[in-house]
């Protein structure tokens, strides 16, 4: 099962275990759009993951009828909100009501995956650029990473008990993504903005690599190894580093834009308009892309990780670096219409 199933992630998810011959269960709320799940072969369950009790009589009526699964992919989430208590809302309190009504209704899986990022150790290691390491103290900056790290913590409080194993993917691009697509429209309007005189070293996974690793550890489990990895931390990139232009180059390279004015703009002037994003999102309650958050993630100058773990522990070895990643994502957006 795959909470999340709807989103951009959760769906590049319920694909690829489709192709890999599991039978999937599309988690998602009632109200969620299907767009990105048109597959006969998909079976779908509403979840309420905000109302414990609703859960619960999902949940029961679920094992009566299926019994229960063996694998839980934690993909749903929020990454814009208007308050920290509403990340708390999405974030925490959705994963721990999942977790403890699996428990309470004998239905916990033989594997838990929890999706949550690699903003919860914050903006450290930036004297050196070394790699961020699973074994760091997070000290997330962002109300969108502490919220992600209080589920991690409850997941850890659980010890051997709950058998769950955690990634931590850096910015995951590709079809479907909006965000980052906000710089392709940009750069096809000839214009790429950047921030920061420091350098800045980026990450990046392709969402093929992302859905990859995860069914690496999947694959794990189903020959009877989750022991292995259980109670594990994954970070995932495509085990490179990149310049703050080396993603609006290819992008420009495949839109075919001949010339670009490139703007790189002091902190300060980042802030203020994340401020003036922010304000303008309180004031219609529709959350922003730019917010204060959004200030915090972009102005970190490190995102480098280490990937050892992944290439040792589940054999991932990255297929889709940034140059092959941007053309196949330039290529998705063009034949949708999206540009």
């Amino acid at each position: 099962m795959i909470t999340g199933a709807s989103g951009f992630i959760g769906s590049f998810l319920c694909e690829e275990g489709l192709n890999r011959g599991f039978q999937i269960w599309a988690g998602m709320r009632g109200t969620s759009s299907s767009r990105w799940l048109k597959d006969e072969r998909l079976q779908f369950q509403t979840l309420d993951l905000t109302q414990r009790e609703v859960l619960r009589s999902q949940l029961e009526a679920f094992r009566k009828e299926h019994g229960a699964w063996d694998i839980v992919i934690h993909a749903a989430g929020a990454t814009k909100c208007l308050k920290q208590r509403d990340f708390d809302r999405n974030n925490f309190d959705c994963t721990v009501n999942l977790v403890e009504t699996l428990r309470e209704t004998d239905m916990q899986p033989q594997l838990f995956v929890y999706v949550s990022s690699l903003s919860v150790l914050g903006a450290i290691r930036e004297k050196d650029y070394s790699e961020m390491v699973a074994e760091d103290t997070p000290q997330p900056n962002t109300a969108y990473g502490r919220s992600k790290v209080k589920s991690e913590e409850y997941l850890r409080s659980l010890g051997t008990t709950f058998p769950y194993v955690i990634f931590r993917p850096t910015g995951v691009y590709g079809p479907r993504e909006r965000d980052y697509f906000l710089q392709v429209k940009s750069v096809k309007q000839h214009i790429d903005f950047a921030v920061g005189y420091k350098k800045q070293e980026i990450t990046f996974v392709y969402v093929a690599d992302l859905v990859g690793a995860i069914y690496a550890a999947i694959e794990k489990a189903q020959k009877g190894e989750e022991a292995q990895i259980l109670q594990h931390i994954y970070h995932v990139s495509d085990g490179q580093s990149y310049s703050s232009r080396a993603f609006s180059d290819y992008i420009q390279e495949f839109l075919g834009v001949k010339h670009v004015l490139h703007i790189k703009a002091p902190l300060w002037f980042l802030r203020c308009v994340c401020a003036v994003s922010g304000g303008i999102a309180k004031l219609t309650k529709k959350p922003s892309t730019l917010n204060g958050d959004k200030y915090k993630i972009l102005s970190q100058r490190n995102w480098n990780c280490d990937i050892t773990p992944l290439r040792q522990e589940l054999g991932y070895e990255p297929q889709w670096p940034l140059e092959r990643g941007t053309r196949a994502a330039i290529e998705w957006y063009k034949k949708e219409g999206w540009i």
